[in-house]
């Protein structure tokens, strides 16, 4: 089964990293490509900018962020193409640019997508 990670964007990139692939609808500020070292950019399983507007990053509304962000990525049909791609892989890392580390998109992104592989 894949491994499936995350990291911070301006986090130093690492072998152990596997595929690379930023998971933000907006590209991490001040950062180049060569910095980032991404295999992939997957902007179409970013939450909605209305979504992520809305929760605007307050930890006291991130479950209920979670709930719209699954139920945006249950409707989302380029969730299907990426665990095609992804599933033989052994690890890949969702890269983000948001400051906090325990209460992210990436971390909901992250838990959806093991789920679904479980069920492939």
């Amino acid at each position: 089964m894949t491994e499936i990670l995350i990291k911070r964007a301006y986090t130093e990139p690492s072998d152990h990293d596997g595929y690379r692939i930023l998971v933000d609808r907006l590209w991490p500020r001040g950062l180049t490509k060569a910095a980032l070292g991404l295999d992939q950019w997957a902007k179409s399983l970013a939450p909605s900018s209305e979504l992520r507007k809305a929760w605007n990053h307050d930890t006291d509304r991130f479950e209920q962020f979670a709930a719209q962000y699954k139920d945006e990525l249950n409707q989302n049909a380029a969730v299907d193409e990426f665990l095609e791609l992804v599933d033989p892989m052994p690890t890949i890392t969702l890269v983000y640019a948001a400051r906090n580390e325990q209460t992210n998109h990436a971390m909901v992104l992250r838990e959806y997508l093991l789920e679904q592989l479980k069920l492939r």
